[in-house]
């Protein structure tokens, strides 16, 4: 059978996912009479929460005798290094571009990785049915960026499609009368434009991992592209490591590819994409060989994390209330379980109760703690920090490209923040009433901004970023959360009659009937932090009716999303999570110790 192996590249929210389905679906790949629902790539249930894609996902479609090999691939930047590393598996890309938001940071991100690699573009305008799609307008863009990105003629030189979607329609013409029930042109374009795979089928056997998955029977799984060869199950193969040694190993399992289902096969030749095991801890980049004859490809390269946390063991006064798996060595395991799948985290242990995470950005970091609560495990974190690396003799941070779109009445305030965290300012235009600003950013500058922005902007903000690379430490001193906390005084639950008194204080976390711990922080200061008591009661006298207390109007408590905790810390600072509960706390819980630490601090 012919094959082709494509991936589809894009910024999030621009509709990958959703053409994949369109893609399954007009192939013919589901039963007439077969259930499916939308977005059915995103498998994870916080990707169909979110609407994101946060693993790439393989999949294959038979369609007029070609196999057409299928990655979605991640959109957002702490997902990037995984796009990087599927182009070594595919030899043409389907660049998706929404119709309205045009090229983003991260299609810049993706159309870079591609031309890097050398791969055939197809670009798909998406979402042509929005009344404000702008259509040729972003094709100008979108040829705009492959000059701007050092294309070459043949890369120059794409094809477009135009499609919905979201309504299963398609058409070579960018008029939306021309659009058709019908992805035939699409299917086409993809056979005509994308190369087969340039591969040895006689060859001796080399077979790359790119991407990695994980299961409890069979351990690591290798996914990758066969580029010489073939494979078959019980064969003994030889893996040559990263480090230059090499392990033979027989082949237990291999899974191909083909609609929703990893399916096994027997045996599978050079070109297909498939999915390996046998070997308990393989890793990305290194080459299965025959026996015999082991030649390595050239290592992928992996990207190093640019963020770290500290994860802990719950020691509140709530620990193990709450949660199923609580001790260090559950967490540990968890972790470091974590690792095999996800090439891009790395764990040290840190004493006996705690570990540093290191990841991609805080999504990265905040999804793995997300997954762990909803498993049922109990842990604290603390405040993301940026790693800072030493080159060439010189102390390096990472940086971000970063875009926002915001209302013209928000532009002024956005600016003067950005400026206090060392933003440098790269271009700013208008667009249908939005302006929309390009800055370079040093990462520590974006930790805990998201929820500035989104209240300076009332929400109508748009903030986009990218990992750049590593340059010179700035020196603007990016200084902690402006603001104080409330933070209580005592254990018990909380009351209205307290609250209500405390409410000219600044804003509650909390409202009357919420258990709260000394050192538990209930509330934001309008000033600096204050120790509150929010278990009091109202003092009962006979010329006051017990009943009277339930009069209170207290304001509606501002919500902690776990992505919102973990911006909003300050570095003495903790974020408790449960899979019931997120709380935040003070590192130090007993007020006297808190306020002695704080008194050398200051001196």
């Amino acid at each position: 059978m012919k094959i082709r192996n494509i991936a589809i590249i894009a910024h999030v929210d621009h509709g990958k996912t959703t053409l994949v389905d369109q893609l399954l679906r007009k192939s013919g790949t589901f039963r007439d009479n077969e259930m499916v629902e939308d977005r059915v790539m995103d498998s994870n249930a916080i990707e169909k929460e979110r609407g994101i894609t946060i693993l790439a996902k393989t999949t294959a479609i038979n369609y007029d005798g070609y196999r057409i090999n299928i990655l979605d691939t991640p959109g957002h930047a702490d997902f990037g290094g995984e796009v990087e590393r599927i182009m070594n598996m595919v030899d043409g890309v389907l660049l998706v571009v929404d119709a309205y938001e045009g090229t983003m940071p991260q299609t810049r991100f993706v159309l870079k990785k591609a031309l890097e690699a050398g791969v055939k573009p197809i670009v798909v305008i998406n979402k042509v049915d929005k009344p404000t799609a702008r259509v040729n307008q972003v094709v100008d863009e979108v040829l705009d960026l492959f000059i701007e990105l050092g294309a070459d003629d043949s890369q120059l030189d794409f094809k477009c499609v135009y499609v919905s979607a979201l309504n299963g329609t398609a058409s070579l013409d960018p008029d939306i009368s021309t659009q058709k029930e019908s992805y035939d042109e699409v299917f086409k374009l993809i056979i005509d434009e994308i190369p087969e795979p340039n591969v040895d089928v006689n060859g001796d056997l080399q077979f790359q991992p790119a991407l990695l998955d994980y299961n409890d029977f069979v351990g690591r799984i290798g996914i990758g592209r066969i580029k010489s060869g073939h494979i078959k199950v019980n064969e003994m193969v030889s893996c040559v490591r990263l480090d230059g040694s090499i392990k033979q190993f027989r082949i237990q399992k291999l899974f191909g590819f083909m609609g929703l289902k990893r399916i096994e096969i027997d045996s599978a030749f050079a070109g297909d994409i498939v999915a390996i095991a046998g070997l308990p801890d393989i890793s990305v980049g290194e080459t299965v060989c025959n026996v015999g004859h082991e030649k390595a490809l050239p290592v992928l390269r992996i990207d190093e994390p640019t963020l770290k946390m500290t994860f802990m063991t719950n020691d509140s006064p709530f620990a193990g209330r709450e949660g199923k798996f609580i001790t260090a060595s559950k967490l540990s395991d968890r972790l470091f379980r974590e690792t095999q799948r996800d090439v891009s985290l790395k764990v040290e242990q840190f004493g006996n109760e705690s570990w540093v995470v290191s990841g991609r950005g805080e999504l990265h970091l905040s999804i793995l703690i997300e997954n762990m609560r909803r498993e049922g495990y109990e842990l604290q974190v603390s405040k993301p920090e940026v790693i800072i690396k030493e080159i060439d003799g010189v102390k390096c941070e990472p940086y971000e490209d970063v875009q926002i779109e915001t209302p013209e009445e928000t532009v002024g305030s956005v600016i003067e923040a950005l400026g206090l965290r060392g933003a440098v300012m790269k271009n700013m235009s208008s667009v249908n009433g939005l302006t929309r600003l390009n800055y370079k950013v040093p990462s520590r500058g974006l930790i805990g901004f998201s929820t500035d922005f989104l209240t300076m902007t009332k929400g109508y903000g748009i903030i986009n970023h990218t990992f750049k690379d590593y340059e010179p430490v700035g020196s603007v001193d990016i200084g902690e959360r402006k603001l104080g906390v409330l933070v209580s005084v005592d254990n018990g639950k909380a009351t209205a009659y307290a609250i209500g008194n405390l409410e000219d204080r600044g804003i509650m976390f909390i409202e009357p009937g919420c258990e709260v711990y000394e050192g538990m922080i209930v509330g934001e200061s309008n000033r600096g932090d204050l120790a509150v008591n929010v278990v009091k009661g109202k003092q009962l006298t006979n010329t006051r009716a017990a009943g009277s207390d339930h009069t209170v109007v207290l304001k509606r408590p501002r919500p902690i999303t776990l992505e919102g905790a973990i911006n909003y810390i300050n570095s003495d600072e903790l974020v408790e999570v449960t899979p019931v509960s997120i709380r935040l706390r003070k590192k130090i819980l007993n007020t006297e110790l808190r306020k002695k630490a704080d008194a050398k601090k200051t001196k």
